[in-house]
Formats: structure tokens, sequence, C-alpha cells
């Protein structure tokens, strides 16, 4: 599979996903740390792809987003957008929702099949 296909799988498969340096228990960045912090204080599991451990993602993923940078947060199969967007959010409580809908929306889906 080649790695385009391999990031929309990941993408499509995960309903929130961070791309990040590290993980959110041992993030690798400042700014890497300050989103998985921002992302788990919305109390929802999260999917997270480890870009140091996986560089063939981190070299493509940024033409695919269209976005130069990480972490680079992923709902629904949409970019959300990095840090700065993601503490935004948090700050006033737009991430919350969006994170809080997208796991209800992902469960209930699950529950009915």
């Amino acid at each position: 599979m080649d790695i385009i296909e391999t990031i929309k799988q990941q993408i499509a498969e995960n309903t929130i996903l961070l791309y990040m340096k590290g993980s959110p228990n041992a993030p690798q960045c400042g700014f890497s740390q300050r989103a998985s912090q921002a992302l788990m204080s919305c109390g929802e599991r999260f999917a997270y792809v480890d870009i140091l451990q996986n560089p063939e993602i981190r070299a493509n993923l940024p033409a695919y987003a269209n976005w130069p940078t990480f972490p680079q947060l992923w709902v629904n199969g949409e970019l959300v957008g990095g840090c700065d967007i993601i503490l935004e959010m948090y700050e006033n409580g737009e991430l919350q929702t969006l994170v809080k809908e997208a796991a209800a929306a992902a469960e209930a889906k699950a529950d009915d099949e």
C-alpha cells in the first residue's frame, strides 16, 4: 500500500486522530504536548500517529493535507488544524464540542452496526 493510501486509511478509520511528535503521554515537542493535552482534556478517546516513528508519513502528510506543520488534528476525516488552532478552539469551548459530538456519533454508528 502506498503511503498516501495509508494516510487516507488512518484518517478514515479514526474519528479523532492526532498526528504528532511522540505520544500523548510522552510528547517529543512542545506543540505536540500542548495539542495532546488539550485533546486529552476533552475526555474522549482519540488515536494518534507518532510521525517520528513514521518518517514516510512525516514526509508526505504535509503535502496531502496542504498543512506544513505538526501536530495535525483530524476529526471526521477533516483537518481541524495545528497547535494554535487546537488551543484556540479549546479555550473557547469549540474543541470540546467538536470532539464530544464526533465521539458520540461514532459510538452511535458502532452501535447500529
